[in-house]
């Protein structure tokens, strides 16, 4: 995503379609990753949501 970004790209993050790893001491990695996409990327949508802007 960041070398999209780097390379002029507006990038759109698929919640739903991401994961990430749990861990026992340093926590939810999924919603680690879901803050900083918010940071990031031009967008952060549900697959649904996707798709209705697709039509």
């Amino acid at each position: 995503m960041r070398h999209l970004i780097e390379e002029g790209f507006e990038v759109a993050v698929v919640r739903d379609a991401t994961a990430g790893p749990r861990h026992p001491v340093w926590g939810d990695g999924y919603q680690a990753a879901m803050i900083n996409y918010r940071f990031f990327a031009h967008a952060l949508l549900s697959t649904d949501e996707l798709v209705d802007l697709m039509h």
